[in-house]
Parts: structure tokens; sequence; C-alpha cells
């Protein structure tokens, strides 16, 4: 794979993340009834920025990954862009919503300090839109033929391809495991391991969390699951 061709972590990213687009409607819904830009939080290479920003929102996009952004800025210049650590940032700026969506926030090690840092970027009355993932079945070991399907793309004569290969309960967290596998335009095959681990986080929880710092959360807002993802809750809460 030539890193001069494409961006490996770009190419995951989409294949993994870009083809889900349960929550747009919800992210949409909330940015027209929200006065004043939108921060997204964990953008990566801009699904939802995007989508925002093409129905006529100021968006700025905020990750931590340099690389994703830049792919970000080259689908679309006109979106502001910020590389920094969602667990504490300080852009000079307020916003009317902030979002969070897929599952970013059980991602962080802590969320006290994300929590502080949105507070201080909203607009007094602004909202925190925060999605989390709903309860996830366990499965490992299983043959070929019952794993989910796996996430797909393509680049410049590749192919690409993610398996989710376990989703494991640890104290806390989730684990979800998953073979990702590059086939190059010659017939090569290459393969690597990736897992991540996303904190158990209930929306009772991230409300009681939001409360301690200086939020009034609303009734959350669901997502439906599809064939291919599991369901969400969306934690509102109120600046």
């Amino acid at each position: 794979m030539s890193a001069t061709t494409f961006s490996p972590l770009v190419v995951w990213h989409d294949v993994e993340c870009g083809a889900y687009s349960a929550d747009l409607a919800l992210w949409h819904e909330l940015a027209r009834a929200e006065p004043g830009p939108v921060l997204d939080v964990g953008a990566g290479t801009g699904r939802v920025a995007l989508e925002l920003a093409r129905a006529g929102h100021a968006v700025t996009a905020l990750d931590r990954e340099p690389e994703l952004l830049e792919a970000l800025r080259a689908r679309a210049p006109a979106i502001a862009t910020v590389v920094a650590d969602a667990a504490d940032f300080d852009l000079g700026r307020r916003f009317g919503l902030v979002i969070v969506p897929m599952q970013t926030i059980q991602l962080l090690p802590a969320r006290g300090g994300f929590l502080a840092s949105a507070r201080r970027h909203l607009r007094p009355g602004g909202l925190l839109a925060i999605a989390i993932t709903a309860v996830m079945e366990d499965f490992g070991e299983l043959p070929g033929a019952l794993l989910p399907q796996p996430d797909v793309g393509a680049v410049a004569g590749w192919r690409f391809a993610s398996q989710p290969t376990a989703v494991r309960a640890l104290p806390g967290a989730t684990r979800i495991e998953r073979v990702r596998r590059s086939f190059a335009p010659d017939g090569g095959v290459t393969e690597e391991y990736d897992a991540i681990e996303l904190a158990h986080v209930t929306v009772d929880q991230l409300a009681a969390e939001g409360r301690a710092a200086g939020f009034t959360p609303e009734p959350a807002r669901s997502i439906d699951a599809t064939a291919d993802h599991v369901g969400a809750e969306v934690v509102l809460l109120r600046a």
C-alpha cells in the first residue's frame, strides 16, 4: 500500500464509519432547531459535518487525527477544522449546538474534561447532543458464515474489507475486534487486526454527569438499529 497514494487511516475510517447514515436525520433536525454554528466532535473525515454543511449550516469539525481532517478539508475546504483532543479543548468561540456522533464519548478515558469543555463552548441555552451505543450482543469464535457482513470500500484500484470477528464484554467496557484485509490491484492480500474498547455508559449516568457539569438534561432521543448497525441513544444536555 502506497502512503503517497492514500492514507490507510483515512481509508479505514471511511470503510468502517462512512456508510452509517441512520443518525443523520436527527443531526439535521437538531441543527435546524438550534441557532448558531455547529461543533462536530470526533468528526473524522466528515461523515456528519459534510451533511450539515451541505444543508447550509456553519460547521466546525474537531478531531485529534490531523490526517482525517486533512481528508475532510480536501472534500470541503469551507468547513473549519480543528486538531484537538475531545477530552480538553479551547477554541475561543461558542456554538449553538455541539454534537458527538457514534461512540466518540465512549472512547474517552474520562468524560469530565469533555463535558467541561463543551459547556464552555456553548452559547447560553445551547445544546450538547451525545450518541452512545445501545446494548451490544456478545459474540466470538463464530464460523465465518455466521459473522456479520464486513464493511467494504475501494480506493485507487485497491479493495478493502473490515470484518468484525468478536464483540466481548469486559469489566466496564465492550471490546470490538476486527480483521482488516487489503486487496491490491495485483491480487496481493494483506491482513491486520484492530480492536477498540467502548466504555459502558447509560443515558441516566451521562445525564447525571451532565447535570454535575452545569447542564440541564432533556429527554433522550433514540436511533433505531439497522441490518448492519446497533441502535443508539442520544443524550441531550442544555447549557
